[in-house]
């Protein structure tokens, strides 16, 4: 029988989230789930949109999981508020992992979402509430912390260690046995050759336009 599933958001991830779901086939969402203040229309993706706060009595945790579909506004604070208190009201948060990834991880929290192409080498550990979108690389012996947000295409070398509430960009890259402190936010393209302390942002060298328009090269 497949798993009942509600959805927390009414956005592109959450729009996301429900099409990897259905395609599965383990997997029935019924329902949409947002703070009543912030729920615009009744239905979305063609199903019902019910109040986070009148959640359990129409769709009780004793019968349906819930995933908190919710991007890393506030450093992931939001997404992390969201997670404690479905969890308070009683749910299991369900954990998605494509079946298209390469996953060889020690272990994977709850209510994480592993898009495909993903390579998780031995002895990685993925905490709660993480992201990780496609294309990623988590080299060997890393540790991922809690309410993560990793985009795509970045390559995190072996034996490192991602503590909670950060943020990578796509595209960017981390030395082998270093430490992204709590908080941290590392920009698309950025490379980290050595430990940063917590909440410091890198941001990747932009490139510049060329001097020359297209018309004047020859290609």
């Amino acid at each position: 029988m497949a798993t009942k599933v509600v959805i927390f958001g009414t956005a592109s991830f959450a729009e996301l989230v429900h099409q990897y779901l259905e395609r599965d086939g383990a997997y029935d969402v019924v329902a949409f789930t947002a703070h009543r203040a912030n729920i615009a229309e009744p239905r979305f993706c063609g199903l019902p949109v019910v109040a986070f706060e009148d959640v359990v009595q129409a769709y009780p945790p004793s019968s349906h999981q819930m995933f908190v579909a919710v991007g890393y506004r506030n450093v992931n604070q939001i997404r992390a508020g969201i997670y404690n208190d479905a969890k308070a009201k009683g749910y299991t948060l369900l954990t998605y992992v494509s079946p298209r990834c390469t996953n060889m991880a020690a272990s994977i929290g709850d209510n994480c979402f592993v898009f495909e192409d993903n390579t998780l080498q031995p002895f990685v550990t993925i905490g709660n509430n993480v992201i990780l979108w496609s294309g990623n690389h988590i080299g060997h012996h890393s540790t991922i912390g809690d309410h993560c947000y990793v985009t795509s295409h970045v390559v995190v070398s072996g034996h490192c260690r991602i503590e909670p509430y950060c943020f990578l960009g796509v595209n960017s890259t981390l030395r082998d046995s270093i430490t992204i402190a709590e908080r941290c936010v590392i920009g698309a393209g950025a490379l980290i050759m050595k430990d940063t302390r917590p909440k410091e942002v890198y941001l990747g060298e932009r490139t510049k336009p060329f001097a020359k328009n297209s018309d004047d090269i020859n290609l």
